[in-house]
């Protein structure tokens, strides 16, 4: 296969290539695999939470050359760097959760039409898990289901995104120095013929990305009948009301919008305004956005990275322009800039927008808060309910109670209250299910983050007699 050349974000120059994994390449990894997964599952829980926190220390001795290469791959510094701690953070969490977990989702008992059957199950793991992951966050991205799968007893390979691979030769290096560990969790490089190879081997897949792709891949599970678990796209949507704190309204709005340039699947895409308290709201917003720098030309400075991947900075320029050729205006910021090769986008936001606007409807992934009034609440709960995604959502009013009422009503797997964003606060406690074009498969979330992994075995038992012949008989008297 032909080398895949890799950009610098903050340059717009290659600097780095990958070597594509071929089908038969993949199909080896994934035999060797298979073979270590009978020994890593048979070993039980306690074995495999011992190894994963040996990896966790690991991840720790390498933190700094890992954080190094995923500031080249994302164009950012603070985030970058904070990442390995995240995962690390995520890998124990984990090793405390699954044993309780796996002894809690073991049944055992009587049957309710016959008492002399029994019944008990077993937790037999999917053998080989595919993991496709994205180039927003590519480290924790990679990991999110890779490490509870992990602890079910699966054997994990993972294809990140082309976009963003420097990460993973530190993080192969950290898997390295466990032994255990490395014989059922490898990273393969390569572009969609390489996912494409990826998902033609394994049990289970687990994707995030885009609803395109993922619509692509489920219907190619479907024909394989392997199960898929898919983490789409957003179009997050956030409603203030009249009694809201605007200035804190403004900011979790804002932050909510423009962290990581916007580019997270649940960023703060659409924002629905009581038009009471509207204008006022767009004066703060517009104020403390108009502070934000760009992160350029110092990446240890500023607010705005760039944009990761290029040709996202012409998705958002083209909402932009659609949305003000249809009569929206720009109150701060505007199309996107390049600086030394980079690109970047300074917090836009945007007014006398509406639904028949792009911006308003595909998922935009850049740094730009559209505002919409609303006249009453229910209008505000239709508007944001008008889209096909349905991944989280945000109410900000006078004080929680109101804000849970609007909530409830809200067509989202995950609904903020008094602020944004706060999905990623909660990933092993609480399960969700996204609605709409957001997701497919269950949650990651919680405890099911770790048990879809697992099929449920039973194993049934009689212990008295088996069923009288006599009784088959059709005619009881013949």
């Amino acid at each position: 296969m032909t080398t895949i050349p890799v950009t610098n974000p903050r340059t717009g120059e290659v600097d780095h290539w990958i070597e594509p994994w071929g089908r038969a390449e993949i199909a080896a990894l994934g035999a060797d695999l298979r073979k270590a997964q009978q020994g890593w599952s048979e070993a039980g829980i306690a074995h495999r939470v011992a190894v994963l926190r040996r990896w966790a220390d690991a991840i720790e001795a390498h933190a700094g050359a890992i954080g190094d290469a995923e500031a080249v791959d994302t164009g950012r510094s603070r985030v970058a760097h904070e990442v390995p701690h995240m995962v690390v953070a995520s890998v124990r969490g984990w090793c405390d959760a699954a044993p309780t977990l796996l002894d809690g989702a073991r049944l055992q008992g009587r049957s309710s039409v016959t008492d002399t059957v029994s019944f008990d199950t077993e937790l037999d793991p999917y053998p080989l898990l595919g993991v496709i992951s994205p180039w927003n966050h590519p480290f924790l991205l990679s990991m999110l289901d890779a490490v509870p799968a992990l602890l079910a007893g699966c054997a994990v390979i993972v294809k990140p995104s082309e976009v963003t691979p420097r990460f993973v030769e530190p993080v192969s290096a950290s898997i390295a120095e466990v032994p255990e560990l490395d014989a059922v969790l490898r990273y393969v490089l390569g572009g969609p013929e390489t996912g494409q190879a990826l998902v033609a081997e394994v049990d289970a897949l687990c994707f995030t990305g885009s609803v395109s792709t993922g619509r692509a891949l489920a219907e190619t599970c479907a024909r394989l009948f392997i199960p898929a678990f898919l983490e789409l796209g957003g179009k997050d949507a956030a409603i203030v009301t009249a009694s809201a704190d605007l200035a804190r309204a403004a900011a979790a709005v804002l932050k909510g919008a423009v962290h990581n340039t916007g580019q997270i699947c649940f960023a703060t895409e659409r924002v629905y305004v009581d038009r009471t308290v509207h204008d006022e709201f767009v004066e703060e917003l517009t104020a403390q956005a108009s502070r934000l720098e760009l992160n350029h030309p110092d990446i240890d400075r500023g607010h705005l990275g760039p944009f990761i991947l290029g040709r996202q900075a012409d998705i958002v320029d083209a909402h932009l322009a659609d949305a003000v050729a249809r009569g929206a205006v720009i109150r701060c910021g505007g199309p996107s800039e390049t600086l030394d090769g980079g690109r970047y986008m300074r917090a836009t936001v945007l007014t006398g927008v509406d639904h028949s606007m792009t911006i308003m409807r595909e998922e935009t992934f850049g740094p730009v808060v559209p505002v919409q009034a609303y006249d009453h609440v229910d209008e505000a709960v239709h508007l944001a309910d008008d889209s096909e995604y349905g991944l989280s959502a945000a109410v900000i009013a006078g004080d929680e109670a109101e804000a849970r009422a609007i909530g409830r009503r809200l067509h989202a797997g995950a609904v903020s209250l008094m602020d944004t964003s706060l999905t990623i606060t909660i990933m092993r406690d609480v399960e969700k299910t996204s609605y709409g074009a957001s997701g497919l498969g269950g949650s990651r979330m919680g405890p099911n983050g770790l048990l879809r992994f697992l099929r449920r075995k039973a194993l049934i038992t009689r212990s008295g007699p088996v069923t009288d012949m006599e009784m088959l008989r059709e005619d009881p008297h013949s």
